[in-house]
């Protein structure tokens, strides 16, 4: 027999709070691994009733208001802050901060990512080397409309602060 709708909300809203936990006492970054673990945790293997990311990104936040602590807040701070200098310094290349200290839910060890927008990522790499900051060449998979891009990405560390820069 089916299971009503209320019933499977309430799975999707139970894995999306679990995903939470992991993603904030975890250390999770990739939500979609957060979902499946958070399944399994459960005990609802592989269920296809999955949360949305919006749903646990919600379910983040929640959890933050209830629990996040002072020094967690100023760490958000911190980084927002590490952002904005980020930012400045690419400043022509029309910045975007991205993720979750966007979003106020970065915690502890998570990394800034920016959207720049350059003709090629070498004109980073100049502006780096001219500023003496070593880097790192990477690559990051985007999703735009229903297709998944390769774009390169160039990371660094701004004062104790890795900032992810794609291109």
């Amino acid at each position: 027999m089916a299971r009503n709708s209320h019933a499977l909300e309430r799975e999707r809203l139970l894995i999306a709070e679990e995903a939470a936990r992991l993603v904030l006492d975890e250390g999770f970054e990739d939500f979609g691994l957060a979902k499946r673990k958070a399944a399994e945790h459960l005990g609802l293997g592989a269920t296809r009733n999955l949360p949305k990311n919006v749903e646990v990104e919600a379910a983040v936040l929640e959890r933050q208001s209830l629990f996040q602590t002072e020094a967690e807040r100023a760490n958000v701070a911190r980084l927002r802050e590490a952002a904005l200098q980020a930012m400045r310094m690419f400043e022509s290349y029309a910045p975007r901060l991205v993720g979750s200290a966007l979003k106020g839910t970065a915690h502890a060890g998570r990394r800034i990512t920016l959207h720049l927008f350059a003709d090629s990522v070498e004109e980073l790499c100049f502006l780096l080397m001219d500023r003496k900051i070593p880097y790192q060449l990477g690559e990051r998979r985007l999703r735009f409309g229903g297709e998944f891009r390769a774009l390169p990405t160039v990371s660094f560390v701004a004062g104790e602060v890795e900032v992810e820069a794609v291109v």
